[in-house]
């Protein structure tokens, strides 16, 4: 019968050299790499490689995105998007949502402010940019505020 060679138990098969035991595994232990799981990277080293690739991270995000442009609707951009709203009326692209019902609701209710910039119409005053600016006879059908509404979002408000 064989024996390890550094434990002395008899081995089960005559063909190996080391049994494997609780004694031998230090044998079948690899030594640690430099740099690999149980080299012992310190803290201070590892900071040293993260570090620069979250600065690398952070400075790619910053670059890609875009900034928020900040943009406020104007006079003619309320002016195009009631000029387009009755053709998707007509055309039918727009779906009203129950809020563009509840908000005809309350316009034919007269309870919406509204505000007069010229003498040819009067527009509605809203805190929502996709609504501020229609005109006020507009806003009592459910299915032109729909319509206003995707002008200005396609124009970015």
């Amino acid at each position: 019968m064989a024996r390890c060679e550094t434990c002395g138990t008899e081995l089960q098969d005559a063909s190996q050299r080391l049994c494997g035991g609780d004694r031998c595994r230090a044998v079948y232990m690899r030594p640690p790499t430099p740099g690999g799981p149980g080299s012992g990277l310190d803290l201070r080293e590892a900071l040293r490689i993260v570090r620069p690739l979250l600065l690398l991270i952070l400075f790619v995000s910053l670059a890609t995105t875009r900034t928020a442009d900040g943009e406020v609707p104007t006079a003619a951009d309320f002016a195009a998007c009631n000029e387009q709203a009755p053709q998707a009326v007509k055309a039918g692209t727009a779906s009203p949502t129950m809020a563009d019902h509840a908000r005809a609701d309350r316009a034919r209710g007269g309870a919406m402010t509204t505000n007069s910039p010229d003498v040819t119409a009067t527009v509605i005053e809203s805190s929502d940019p996709q609504i501020h600016g229609m005109q006020a006879e507009g806003a009592k059908n459910a299915t032109y505020q729909a319509a206003y509404r995707g002008c200005m979002r396609r124009k970015g408000f």
